[in-house]
């Protein structure tokens, strides 16, 4: 069965996060009228205030795609906030489609989810089969229990709810706060800093061994938009490039695209997290999607945006 955005008033919470901007900006390909809501007009975390905003503008389809995100360091620094916050937006945000009727909803969660020893690449019948990593298992229990309410209302109330697990994003719109940001857009500004300022060293956290897997952020808004419209299961499904390589190879391709020519050094001091995510991407394969931009390629476009929006 295919559901169709055609005429339909659909919501992206959390459009001015880097993949509800891209969902945004992929939604105008679509005849339908695309619903946002700033943080400054509607907080999500208020039951109350999401009830009424939802009652108000009758969301026909929601990408629930707003949450509170970050790197190891935010993480392991703010688990009240990474818990707590993302637990409230989803619960208000599920409760109020399925009170209001909300005819289809794909909610976002994040490779994080599968136990930090998980058999590689990461299946999605891997999850709650081990122990997660401890770096970011505040995230990872509030996505979890995202994809169990999704399932819950589903199982009781036959809503439409599915949801996705997006491998590691970068893009425009990403966080580029070095005490806040993930690995890419780190590396990224620590190139730019270190080439402009002629150093010729550039520290990169960790051994460099761990491996990870990165996915355009416009691919990923694609992927969302398909699966809204070809995807209605009990199970979540992954979103992913299909392949990974190391910290220190995506170091060295960063540095090559920013121009920075000096040495990489690792400190094994800092931690490594995770030693390998790699999502198996044959479920959402054989719906008829699949990423087309190449790493060297996503990460050329984020440093023409970065250099545009952020770095000036």
């Amino acid at each position: 069965m295919t559901f169709s955005l055609k005429g339909k008033r659909v919501w992206v919470a959390g459009h001015t996060g880097m993949v509800g901007g891209a969902i945004v900006r992929r939604l105008q390909q679509e005849d339908c009228e695309v619903l946002t809501a700033r943080r400054a007009d509607l907080d999500l975390t208020r039951q109350g205030d999401v009830e009424s905003w939802m009652a108000g503008r009758k969301p026909q389809a929601v990408f629930l795609a707003a949450a509170v995100v970050g790197g190891i360091v935010a993480n392991d620094s703010n688990p009240v906030e990474f818990l707590t916050d993302n637990l409230q937006i989803q619960c208000n945000i599920l409760s109020t489609a399925h009170r209001i009727g909300v005819e289809k909803l794909l909610f976002l969660g994040s490779s994080c989810i599968y136990p930090r020893l998980a058999p590689q690449p990461l299946q999605e019948d891997s999850l709650l089969t081990g122990p997660l990593e401890p770096t970011n298992q505040w995230y990872a229990v509030a996505k979890i229990a995202g994809i169990k309410q999704c399932q819950a209302y589903r199982r009781e109330y036959g809503r439409d709810f599915i949801s996705c697990m997006p491998t590691n994003l970068y893009g425009p719109g990403d966080n580029f706060d070095l005490m806040s940001s993930h690995v890419l857009p780190a590396l990224m500004v620590k190139a730019h800093n270190a080439k402009l300022a002629g150093d010729p060293v550039l520290t990169v956290w960790g051994s460099g061994n761990p491996k990870r897997e990165f996915l355009y952020v416009e691919d990923a808004a694609e992927a969302c938009v398909h699966l809204m419209k070809n995807y209605s299961d009990d199970s979540h499904i992954n979103v992913g490039f299909g392949a990974d390589l190391t910290i220190r190879e995506l170091a060295e391709t960063v540095a090559e695209v920013v121009g920075f020519k000096g040495a990489l050094v690792f400190d094994p001091t800092k931690p490594d997290g995770t030693p390998r995510k790699l999502m198996d991407v044959g479920r959402i394969n054989a719906l008829g999607w699949k990423a087309s931009t190449s790493l060297k390629a996503g990460i050329a476009k984020t440093y023409d945006w970065y250099r545009e929006n952020v770095a000036k």
